[in-house]
């Protein structure tokens, strides 16, 4: 059984809601042990999405309403080399393919040691949420991120295991990130 069927259908999932960021949302409590993700979500998550730039997802807690993990969203493309094209059986002229980002993606330290699954399940939404775009609104064809090895790692691994390849184009060993996709059509 995978962490996320695992998270899922342990029955734990019906103590939780998924919803977006609004201004009266108490983001106190959560820290996931990156400063730079707690202060995202306390300084600039609704002022970016206030101004149209990212909206920010949160799994809540039904019972205290409090902040287990968090995602933000935007809209992106990559660029993928005639190699990565083919891969995909994407034959066309344009050198750019739409894509819908994880911009940020962070648990709550607290649910990530009691269970697992939580992040699998926010990239599972996030994937669920671009299908969602592509039926009513707009095309994305990958799920992007660009994986934080500068925080953590192992954050590759999680992503690989989650079905997200590197992105040849965008690879650069001295970056602090790595760019990464997932078709959501294979």
């Amino acid at each position: 059984m995978s962490a996320r069927q695992e998270f899922e259908k342990s029955g734990r999932f019906i103590e939780y809601k998924l919803k977006i960021l609004t201004s009266d949302t108490d983001y106190t409590d959560f820290d996931c042990g990156i400063t730079e993700y707690n202060n995202y979500l306390s300084n600039d998550a609704l002022r970016s999405q206030n101004d149209h730039i990212a909206l920010t997802w949160l799994l809540t807690e039904r019972s205290t309403d409090k902040i287990v993990a968090y995602m933000s969203l935007i809209m992106d493309s990559i660029k993928l080399s005639f190699t990565e094209k083919e891969l995909h059986n994407l034959n066309y002229p344009f050198k750019t393919i739409p894509s819908m980002k994880i911009a940020k993606l962070a648990v709550d330290s607290s649910f990530s040691k009691k269970f697992k699954g939580i992040g699998t399940f926010m990239i599972d939404s996030a994937e669920r949420l671009t299908w969602s775009c592509n039926t009513h609104y707009c095309a994305a064809r990958f799920l992007t991120v660009d994986a934080d090895i500068e925080h953590d790692e192992g954050v590759m691994a999680f992503y690989k295991k989650n079905g997200f390849i590197p992105n040849a184009e965008l690879y650069n060993k001295n970056r602090k990130t790595v760019s990464m996709r997932k078709d959501i059509y294979l």
